[in-house]
C-alpha cells in the first residue's frame, strides 16, 4: 500500500489521461487528416502497432503546420475532470508529479506550468522557421522510456519505488504501470487493465483521491 505520510512519485500519461484529447489526432484535424491519423493512434493504443514507427508515420503528415496553429488546441487547456484536484491533493501530501507522455513537449510544457508539475518526459517535434518538418527528434519516448522515466526520477528524488504511482490509459503505459508500486488504468484499453492494480472507468480523476486514501481497488494484482 502506498504511504502518503512519506514523499512519493506520481507519474501520469498526458493524452486521454490528464487531458481529454489525443493531441496528435487534433493536430491532424488541422490538415484534414484526423480520421486517418486517429485510426493509427487507436491501433497503437491497443498495442497492435509498434509505437515508435506509428508515431513517425503520424508526425510525417503534419509537415508544414505552423506553431501558431497549435494554440487553438490548448486554449483553454482541455483538462480531464478531476485532474487539477488530484494533482493538488498529491502535492499536499508532498508527492512529486511527473508527466511521461508519448505525446509532445509543446503540450506537456504548457500542462506542466498549468498544474505545477515537477517534470516532463515527452517527444520533441522538429521545427524549422516556425513550421513542423514532419519529423520527431530521437530518442522516441515509447513504453520502455516511460517506465525508465519513472525509475530514473524516483532515484533522482530519492523516492523508493515502493511509493510510486502510475496512471495511464493505453498499451503504451503498461510497462510504466508495471514499474510502479501501484498502477492505475484510467478509462483504459482492455490491454492495460490486465496490468493495473486499480481500474477507474469513470472519466473523473478525482475519484482516485478516495480510492488511494482508503486503499480500495476495483481490480488488483496484489
Amino acid at each position: 500500500m502506498l504511504d502518503f505520510s512519506q514523499p512519493g512519485l506520481a507519474v501520469f500519461d498526458m493524452d486521454s489521461t490528464l487531458i481529454t484529447i489525443e493531441c496528435i489526432d487534433e493536430i491532424a484535424a488541422l490538415v484534414g487528416r484526423k480520421a486517418e491519423v486517429a485510426a493509427i493512434t487507436e491501433a497503437a493504443m491497443r498495442g497492435e502497432l509498434d509505437f515508435a514507427a506509428s508515431l513517425r508515420e503520424r508526425v510525417a503528415v503534419l509537415a508544414d503546420l505552423e506553431e501558431s496553429q497549435f494554440n487553438q488546441l490548448f486554449d483553454p487547456i482541455p483538462l480531464t475532470q478531476g485532474a487539477r484536484e488530484l494533482c493538488q491533493w498529491l502535492q499536499q501530501q508532498n508527492w512529486r508529479i511527473l508527466i511521461a507522455s508519448g505525446g509532445f513537449t509543446w503540450f506537456a510544457e504548457r500542462l506542466q506550468d498549468h498544474l505545477s508539475v515537477d517534470a516532463i518526459c515527452a517527444n520533441e517535434l522538429e521545427w524549422r522557421q516556425g513550421r513542423l518538418t514532419g519529423r520527431v527528434r530521437e530518442p522516441i519516448v515509447d513504453a520502455q522510456r516511460k517506465a525508465e522515466a519513472l525509475v530514473d526520477y524516483a532515484a533522482k528524488w530519492q523516492i523508493p519505488l515502493t511509493n510510486t504511482l502510475a496512471v495511464g490509459d493505453g498499451a503504451n503505459d503498461r510497462l510504466m504501470l508495471e514499474a510502479a508500486a501501484c498502477g492505475v488504468a484510467f478509462c483504459a484499453k482492455s490491454s492495460l487493465k490486465a496490468a493495473a492494480d486499480i481500474i477507474v472507468d469513470e472519466a473523473d480523476l478525482a475519484i482516485l483521491i478516495e480510492v488511494l486514501q482508503t486503499g480500495t481497488a476495483a481490480h488488483g494484482k496484489n
